[in-house]
């Protein structure tokens, strides 16, 4: 093995077309006159999340060529650790760090491996991804949605609001602590994914409503769209005050896509079950930093903070 050499793009492309056929892999490698152990190692190394796809798999290796020929540097690969740290997304690094005008910047299929071969080795990298929380069907009739009064739906709210023509349009909803007892109030501008938080003792509509005054009002929102949950009962308030309400469709989490995505992007500091007993105001605080600070996809990689 003293001359070996890389495989081709079109080598795994015939790879893939074989193992997908069910071809054993000994049969592969007679075919392209290279040892099983080589073909064992590249299914097993280049494959991402669907499997062993032949254009990734060829990224991938460029990719792992590049770093140990340290193209890219250890300072860079530190940094990549650093903002895993500070919860960003494999995919959320590649696109910012790509964006910014990095060169050589590993793809999101790579650091993810990165990441869990890092957890095989003893790690703690991969305690700071995202867990997708499975869904959950609702039961039960306790809930009583829908019996707010005065509401306005949101097939009623204006078109530049749908289209997202300008900022101050924004979506509430809350974030519950373990056995119900604490809630965080999050609300989100549809245009920027502008963020803003407050954590309350309780889910009773008068704390929820007051804290949406105080964290809406300064920033001059124009709207804000809930869910029918009954701690926004008290939303005339926020009519009072100037700022229009508008409820979407009972369980339609879609028509709030963007709280719903930032709340789960809040669980990665404050975890589904956790208490929030002793959650500090400064803590809540540098939450919203970071979240205001992060680029997003949806932004074309931009920050919140950018694009305010």
């Amino acid at each position: 093995m003293a001359h070996y050499k890389h495989l081709s793009e079109e080598e795994r492309y015939t790879i893939s077309a074989e193992y997908k056929r069910g071809t054993s892999l000994r049969e592969i490698a007679r075919e392209l006159n290279r040892s099983v152990s080589s073909i064992s190692r590249e299914i097993k190394r280049n494959r991402g999340g669907r499997g062993y796809r032949p254009k990734q798999a060829n990224t991938l290796a460029i990719e792992r060529r590049h770093i140990q020929s340290h193209y890219f540097s250890s300072f860079g690969i530190a940094f990549v650790e650093y903002l895993l740290s500070e919860k960003w997304s494999p995919e959320q690094i590649h696109g910012a760090l790509t964006a910014r005008g990095w060169l050589n910047v590993p793809s999101h299929e790579w650091i993810y491996q990165y990441v869990y071969a890092d957890k095989e080795a003893g790690g703690q990298l991969h305690t700071h991804l995202r867990v997708q929380k499975p869904y959950k069907k609702r039961t039960g009739t306790n809930e009583r949605r829908g019996s707010i009064t005065f509401r306005t739906s949101i097939h009623e709210r204006p078109s530049m609001i749908d289209t997202r023509e300008r900022l101050g349009d924004f979506e509430g909803d809350t974030v519950v602590g373990a056995k119900h007892k604490g809630a965080l109030v999050t609300l989100v501008d549809r245009k920027s994914l502008f963020t803003l938080m407050k954590m309350l003792p309780s889910k009773h509509t008068t704390y929820v409503i007051q804290a949406c005054v105080d964290l809406l009002k300064p920033v001059q929102a124009l709207s804000v769209t809930f869910d029918n949950g009954k701690e926004f009962a008290a939303h005339m308030r926020l009519r009072e005050v100037g700022i229009d309400t508008f409820f979407a469709d009972p369980y339609c989490s879609v028509q709030r896509a963007r709280n719903k995505n930032t709340n789960g992007l809040i669980r990665q500091f404050l975890p589904k079950g956790s208490s929030f007993r002793g959650v500090s105001d400064d803590f809540v605080a540098q939450v919203q930093d970071a979240l205001n600070h992060r680029p997003r996809k949806t932004l074309n990689w931009l920050t919140p903070i950018q694009v305010l």
